[in-house]
């Protein structure tokens, strides 16, 4: 299906047509996106060199890169959840809810580059203030990608007409804490990044992904409690 035109009440009361779009080509659009960032994290990983014996140490010699593929694969996964969450409770979309989709999707093919440098600078080993800068990078770049969720829930609130029937004003609501709340978070993990050290903010970003995961439904719902049910 594609664009289909929809009559909505302007503001001097009359009815003007306003084109809606269904989500599919949007969610296909979006997956596709999501698949290509997972596969550019793989490309950081690489077959090391070695000298015959060695290969056992020098495939170990390069977790700093599995770490960094591991922490992104995991938050590409979880911004996918909150997507896949998201567009199942959305009917229908107008031009404002493309644009915010795309900046969305800007965000995410954003993390093949803070993966990088923070697998380069923990590759290094030589200078604990790379590794400090890799991690505040990694934490700030997290944090700007929250502001476009933020953005998410403020439209739909005003824009209730683009929501399958049925979903409370509430989860909108509430839905909308959790982007401020993992902006701050990440914000926290590059200070203790900073201040502290590149594992307390590593740790602390791992922690704030969790929250999302676990969250993707609504604050008040847990996937994983339902999994271990």
């Amino acid at each position: 299906m594609g664009d289909v035109p929809d009559s909505e009440p302007t503001p001097d009361g009359s009815n003007g047509d306003l084109r809606l779009s269904d989500t599919n080509r949007v969610e296909a659009f979006s997956d596709a996106v999501f698949a290509i960032v997972v596969t550019l994290l793989v490309l950081d990983l690489r077959a090391p060199r070695y000298r015959p014996g060695d290969l056992l140490s020098a495939l170990a010699s390069q977790w700093p890169a599995y770490v960094a593929f591991l922490v992104s694969f995991v938050y590409v996964g979880v911004i996918w959840l909150n997507h896949h969450a998201l567009f199942r409770r959305i009917r229908r979309l107008d031009l404002g809810m493309q644009w915010i989709n795309l900046i969305i999707l800007l965000s995410a093919v954003i993390v093949p580059f803070p993966t990088a440098v923070l697998s380069s600078a923990l590759a290094s080993g030589d200078s604990r203030h790379d590794a400090r800068v890799a991690v505040v990078l990694y934490a700030l770049v997290a944090a700007v990608m929250a502001a476009p969720w933020w953005g998410v829930f403020t439209y739909l609130r005003r824009h209730p007409d683009l929501l399958e029937p049925g979903v409370p004003s509430a989860y909108i609501k509430a839905q909308r804490i959790r982007p401020l709340t993992g902006l701050g978070l990440y914000v926290l993990c590059g200070v203790g990044g900073w201040f502290i050290s590149p594992a307390v903010g590593l740790g602390c970003i791992g922690a704030v992904i969790l929250y999302h995961a676990l969250t993707s439904e609504g604050l008040h719902e847990n996937p994983l409690g339902r999994i271990l049910r």
